[in-house]
């Protein structure tokens, strides 16, 4: 095979992609900064960005341009790359007691993707069994990836509902997650003056910069010196590509086994659920790491502490912003079709109004000491992100004195070990309707029983109080 010339443009491709996001967000940057309206509505950069290359589609031979394949390929990636570089940064230890918190805080994040799994399925059920019967069934779970996970798993499990027989389920999946990030700031910011105007918090009018918080050394005096012959940042990244590739690796082994050994059930149900998954397991493995490099230094195998939390944190918004703008930008609404429109608006409309209520409710319960803080760290990430929980987050509170910011922060891994099987139900989900209503009765008991173990001191608290007989 000839090698190519320096002049084809397929050497250039990747980075004429690269630079339409990144100089997207610059420019998105710029008109949040300058123009009013936009900057109150505190949209991210990153979904400004998405939607400024989201309308050059619209323009003929500029969106001609923008690889909408190659988006949907940045998405998928950098959600894996992300979750691994959050899941390297070492985090604090916790008490007894906070640890029980930590563990509501995961548990309030599931309830969150189970409401909506149960307002977003069963509205799609009841459309598919009335006026839309040609309706795939289970799409009403893409609410939860779109508006609970965001854009990278809202595309995964679009595509492999794809595979299962929906038309359009990558575009209604990135519709899902764009509509999302416009609930959270827009509802976010009404919610906020509404509280403001009745006395109810008090909001700071203008937020505290990150950079004069930062201490004045951000390194520990246990890593890696500045002087070593390899730089502190490109350490992090070969630890982040490092574990990727082991993910790779192991995606790429279990669908040899799946498809070798499992026939069509491999190909057509666990080869995707596995490559669906591999922000999963990506933080598995980031996890494993973590712990073997903390026995090797315990051990004296390893001399200093090679991750840094602060780059990690730049890392990982690298990873977030690229994946929000490619996300936004990989959105074909031509692939949605006239008949995914209602249901599209309907589970949209239908499953923000739920979960602002119940996200309301329950942080009112769990957390009556900063009820506010906790609801809008929340409502922003169930939403959006868990970076758009912490832009509405620190509109209230700038200097982070509440919880609020590291219960967002720490529920990842309880979250996984409560949610892991929603995941793994959503697939079974999309193989037939009978599937799908049996993941729906599934979603409503766990629903039911997690919200006993959140309410469980208001619940024996009340037991407690009868009189006695």
């Amino acid at each position: 095979m000839a090698a190519k010339a320096l002049w084809d443009f397929e050497i250039w491709h990747f980075i004429v992609q690269m630079a339409i996001i990144f100089v997207s967000i610059l420019l998105a940057n710029i008109l949040r900064r300058k123009i009013k309206f936009i900057k109150s509505s505190l949209l991210p950069a990153s979904v400004i960005a998405g939607v400024l290359i989201f309308a050059l589609k619209f323009i003929p031979w500029v969106g001609e341009q923008i690889d909408s394949s190659f988006m949907e390929a940045v998405t998928y990636h950098c959600l894996g790359l992300g979750f691994i570089a959050v899941s390297l940064k070492s985090a604090p230890k916790q008490k007894d007691s906070n640890k029980l918190v930590i563990m509501d805080s995961g548990i309030i994040t599931v309830n969150g993707y189970l409401v909506q799994a149960i307002c977003g399925l069963g509205i799609t059920v009841v459309f598919s069994l009335t006026f839309m019967k040609d309706l795939f069934p289970a799409a009403g779970l893409l609410l939860p990836m779109g508006y609970g996970q965001g854009t990278g798993q809202a595309l995964n499990i679009g595509k492999v509902f794809e595979s299962l027989g929906f038309e359009g389920g990558p575009a209604f999946g990135l519709s899902v997650a764009a509509v999302g990030f416009l609930v959270a700031c827009i509802v976010g910011v009404i919610f906020m003056n509404v509280l403001r105007v009745k006395g109810k918090l008090k909001l700071q009018e203008q937020r505290i910069l990150n950079a004069k918080n930062l201490p004045s050394n951000i390194y520990g005096d246990d890593e890696t010196p500045l002087g070593e012959a390899v730089d502190k940042m490109t350490i992090q990244f070969a630890a982040i590509l490092l574990i990727y590739a082991v993910t790779c690796a192991t995606m790429y082994g279990l669908s040899w086994l799946a498809v070798n050994y499992l026939g069509n059930f491999g190909v057509n149900t666990i080869r995707p659920l596995v490559f669906g998954f591999n922000f999963l397991f990506g933080t598995v493995f980031a996890m494993l790491a973590k712990k073997i490099m903390s026995c090797f230094k315990k051990g004296k195998i390893m001399r200093y502490t090679h991750i840094n939390n602060h780059l990690m944190d730049r890392i990982s918004g690298l990873f977030f912003d690229a994946m929000v703008v490619a996300g936004i930008a990989a959105i074909d609404w031509q692939n949605l079709g006239d008949g995914l429109w209602l249901p599209l608006v309907v589970v949209c409309v239908v499953g923000a109004i739920v979960t602002f209520f119940y996200v309301l409710f329950i942080c009112r319960k769990v957390y009556p000491e900063y009820p506010y803080e906790a609801f809008f760290s929340y409502f922003g990430m169930l939403t959006g992100t868990a970076s758009t929980g912490m832009i509405l987050l620190r509109e209230i509170d700038p200097n982070l004195e509440t919880p609020a910011a590291n219960n967002l922060v720490m529920q990842q891994i309880p979250a996984i070990a409560f949610g892991a099987p929603i995941l793994l139900l959503i697939p079974f989900a999309g193989k037939s309707f009978d599937n799908s209503l049996l993941v729906l009765g599934i979603c409503v008991v766990l629903f039911v029983v997690y919200n006993v173990i959140l309410l469980r001191k208001l619940i024996f608290k009340k037991k407690s109080k009868l009189p006695k007989e």
